[in-house]
């Protein structure tokens, strides 16, 4: 098992990585993804994920988009897989394990660091999540 640590980490580049890795057969654990980065502009990424949370259709049918920070990495893991609902895209999601913070399983473990780039703008999940 694979264990990343998500601190500072591009959501995206990590969740490609991810996605590869457990089309491979790799049990993936991702930690401290509250403090993983969405990089664009702050205000157009606050923006764009309240109206996708507002879009739920009548009947309360539609895309729900979470708003726990775990859920919003593994939503984002799962866009890059290959269909979830049949067979590799559904085995291999099944291998994601997404925390907040870090377990204490995971403590005294060695940890896949990533994410050593930063830019100018970005937004952590943490802070759309409130």
């Amino acid at each position: 098992m694979k264990i990343i640590d998500g601190e500072n980490a591009i959501l995206g580049r990590l969740a490609s990585y991810v996605a590869k890795e457990v089309l491979k057969g790799e049990e993936i654990a991702i930690v401290n993804v509250e403090k993983i980065i969405i990089t664009g502009n702050r205000k157009d990424i606050k923006e764009k994920f309240e109206e996708k949370r507002g879009r739920i259709g009548s009947g309360q049918r539609g895309p729900k988009i979470h708003r726990s920070s775990e859920k919003i990495v593994k939503r984002t893991i799962r866009g890059m897989l290959p269909s979830h609902k049949t067979g590799r895209g559904r085995e291999a999601f099944k291998k994601v394990k997404c925390y907040v913070g870090i377990p204490k399983e995971f403590g005294d473990k060695k940890m896949i660091k990533s994410g050593k780039e930063k830019t100018s703008k970005f937004v952590k999940v943490g802070e759309i999540t409130k």
